[in-house]
């Protein structure tokens, strides 16, 4: 036999054990496994995340396209030829989408 002996396997395995049931106690695979068989709370959970990610999208595009539109509008001052009549029409299709939309 090993130098252990077989009460020092028992031991080490059972040392061994006690460290994987803490490691799933501290992991909450309990409640993630409840949770995986809650279709409701799935759900709600990936409706909830879905709502806050177009939330999200639809104010930064708002934000991006707020500031190209400001840079534009610094190059059509710049009277660039070509490029400045071609920003000066997108500015007006902007303004005037902005104009009708605010009544």
């Amino acid at each position: 036999m090993s130098m252990l002996g077989r009460k020092g396997k028992c031991k080490i395995l059972e040392d061994k054990l006690d460290r994987v049931a803490l490691g799933m106690e501290r992991a909450k695979l309990n409640e993630y496994v409840n949770y995986l068989e809650n279709p409701r709370k799935m759900f709600f959970a990936n409706f909830m995340a879905g709502l806050a990610r177009g939330f999200g999208a639809s104010i930064g595009f708002t934000i991006l396209a707020a500031v190209v539109i400001y840079i534009l509008q610094g190059v059509v001052k710049l009277n660039l030829p070509i490029i400045g009549e071609f920003i000066s029409d997108i500015v007006n299709i902007v303004n005037n989408n902005l104009k009708n939309t605010g009544r």
